[in-house]
């Protein structure tokens, strides 16, 4: 088969050999091309949700832990009652295959420990409780 290709304004007379079971396409047939296609419309910003989520009860409590992931409570090292410096280990989580040690942010006696072996936690879910 034969065809007349125009590129840059010189035509081209081209042979093209079809093998069996391809299709064939007459020329007419090709999409249009790209310069002659309308733009879409640039996209539009998706219009923001108000932020007023409400904050947890004990949001300005500086005397609760905070896991800064999600993870599943792998080892409780800190113990209710226990008197620990700022930066000493509370738990270990792990998360995708990773162990990541949460430390206490402030100094102070362990209250309370929060979670349980096993549990799995959420970004910002309380870890322990100070007095």
């Amino acid at each position: 088969m034969q065809l007349t290709l125009t590129i840059d304004g010189k035509k081209y007379l081209v042979d093209v050999e079809v093998e069996e079971g391809e299709e064939v396409r007459q020329p007419g047939s090709f999409p249009e091309p790209v310069s002659t296609l309308k733009a879409a419309p640039p996209p539009q910003p998706a219009p923001s949700a108000p932020q007023q989520s409400a904050p947890p009860a004990d949001a300005g409590n500086e005397k609760i832990c905070r896991s800064p992931i999600a993870g599943v409570v792998f080892k409780i090292v800190a113990q209710e009652g226990q008197q620990l410096q700022a930066d000493d280990l509370l738990v270990v989580l792990e998360a995708m295959k990773m162990e990541t040690n949460i430390t206490a942010h402030m100094s102070g006696k362990v209250k309370k420990i929060l979670v349980a072996l096993g549990e799995a936690v959420k970004p910002g879910q309380a870890i322990a409780e100070f007095e």
